[in-house]
């Protein structure tokens, strides 16, 4: 495993391997592929990436260099390797303001933020090295991911609903809501939630349909086909965790699109997957996993 720790600590993978690497870095190339050849690693699966979407507005120019100076440093290192397998974390935010109950992976690309922007081009850069060097991929393009798989993996996506959900609960403050005046059922912003143990299973399907998958790269999107708006998620954490608050309504943040629900048929159709969990599921799991933090002392 190869990690900068600049999200997470080693706690969270107890008797793995780990290599600290920054694939930013001049020397990440040459480091990963002698590693690669050194363990005979014959797939990789590529999750390391900045993902706040208002944090990227602020510093575009540095979302860039983090997403794709990375990306094609470890493409570079898998092609001197011999390498020819990846899973790449794609996003559904390639899609930009694409609306509706189904977006399928041949709606047009339109990133309406640079963290977006950076997930179209690394999608393209992979299809080039596709060309290039034989590279067997796919882009997993996540819509909204929540939940734990256990209580002691809690959820520290500071940038996401449900922490930061919890930490305005923990400070005794109202969860706040970017946004009532949108063109939605209740006026907040829909998406498509998925829990983390369904995206994980994910992606063992998707190495495992790579083994026999021809060069290319393959977009698939990983959903559940089901809208939330964030109203609704805001009163399923309520429940979870007991709180009498109320929601108060903030404006909205910048590059968030009114609605985002993926389609599910292509990834059921070829690797034969589908999400089995639901949002009480993801934030009851999300919850219990808080909790257990709190009371251990741990990062909540």
């Amino acid at each position: 495993m190869l990690d900068d720790l600049s999200a997470s600590g080693t706690e969270r993978i107890p008797g793995l391997p780990l290599v600290e690497i920054d694939l930013v870095s001049d020397a990440a190339s040459a480091t990963v592929a002698a590693l690669l050849r050194k363990e005979r690693i014959d797939a990789v699966m590529h999750f390391a990436a900045r993902k706040s979407v208002d944090e990227s507005v602020r510093r575009p120019a540095w979302y860039y260099e983090q997403n794709l100076t990375s990306l094609a440093h470890l493409l570079m290192a898998m092609e001197e390797s011999g390498v020819d397998r990846l899973v790449f974390s794609s996003s559904a935010a390639v899609y930009g303001s694409a609306t509706g109950e189904a977006i399928g992976e041949d709606t047009p690309l339109a990133p309406i933020s640079p963290y977006g922007e950076t997930k179209r081009a690394g999608e393209q850069l992979i299809s080039a090295a596709s060309i290039a060097f034989g590279l067997r991929a796919t882009s997993l393009r996540y819509f909204n991911v929540g939940g734990a798989g256990s209580v002691t993996l809690a959820n520290h996506g500071g940038g996401n609903l449900i922490p930061l959900v919890f930490e305005r609960l923990d400070r005794g403050l109202p969860p706040l809501i970017h946004g009532d005046d949108y063109p939605t059922r209740d006026g907040t912003c829909v998406r498509d939630y998925i829990h983390v143990v369904d995206l994980a299973e994910a992606h063992v399907a998707a190495l495992d349909y790579l083994a026999e998958a021809p060069a290319g790269n393959t977009p698939l999107n990983v959903g559940t086909g089901r809208g939330t708006t964030v109203h609704e998620m805001v009163d399923a954490i309520l429940r979870a965790s007991g709180s009498p608050l109320a929601a108060e309504v903030g404006p909205r943040r910048d590059g968030d699109p009114a609605s985002s629900v993926a389609s599910a048929a292509r990834i059921h159709s070829l690797l034969g997957w589908t999400a089995k969990r639901g949002i009480d599921e993801i934030v009851q799991s999300d919850w219990a996993a808080h909790q257990a933090a709190r009371a251990a002392g741990r990062p909540a």
